[in-house]
């Protein structure tokens, strides 16, 4: 027996939701205070009813965004491409550190409100690591990437570095500098 599925929302339902999270998504990456869900609700050119109806508080529509830009991690890991599995992997690595501008911010505000042990961040870490795995595999099997590794320790590095307090130029050239310590050199 299967169970009943969600009711589909209407067609203009969906479209003030997408104008929700698009208006969201850019207040939220813009430098400066943070934005209050009126400001959202402002720019998104709903009603606070209508955005309170699709994220009853705050919380859930970080969760949200931040679930998007998992989402989109996890669908790059499935569509790395490269010539070598090193390379594949590298890719990969390129786009999380990228993603990391935009979800920096939204799982430092995740972990703050609940005090560090977010279900939302453990549930995304797992899946991202899931999704990744294959990919660090094959470049250690073929010999490009050092066997001592584990991927949740690179994706925490990269995190890390990504924190720093640099320009983003700096940083990026960080993160080669750990990418190159990755791989395996000839002893």
């Amino acid at each position: 027996m299967s169970s009943p599925s969600a009711p589909a929302r209407r067609a203009d339902a969906e479209r003030n939701r997408a104008k929700i999270l698009a208006a969201a998504r850019k207040a939220f990456a813009e430098p400066g205070d943070l934005p209050s869900m009126a400001e959202i609700s402002r720019r998104a050119g709903v009603g606070m009813a209508t955005l309170y109806r699709n994220f009853p508080n705050r919380q859930d529509l970080i969760a949200e965004l931040y679930h998007a830009v998992v989402d989109d991690i996890c669908h790059a890991a499935a569509a790395a491409e490269g010539d070598t599995p090193g390379e594949a992997f590298f890719g990969w690595l390129r786009r999380f550190h990228a993603a990391g501008a935009r979800k920096g911010p939204l799982a430092a505000l995740l972990s703050a409100e609940a005090d560090g042990d977010s279900p939302v961040l453990n549930e995304s870490r797992s899946r991202v690591i899931a999704a990744g795995e294959p990919l660090l595999a094959a470049a250690q099997r073929s010999g490009e990437v050092r066997a001592d590794v584990s991927l949740g320790a690179v994706l925490d590095t990269v995190v890390a570095v990504a924190h720093m307090r640099h320009d983003l130029a700096v940083t990026d050239t960080m993160v080669q500098v750990l990418f190159d310590g990755l791989r395996r050199t000839p002893a």
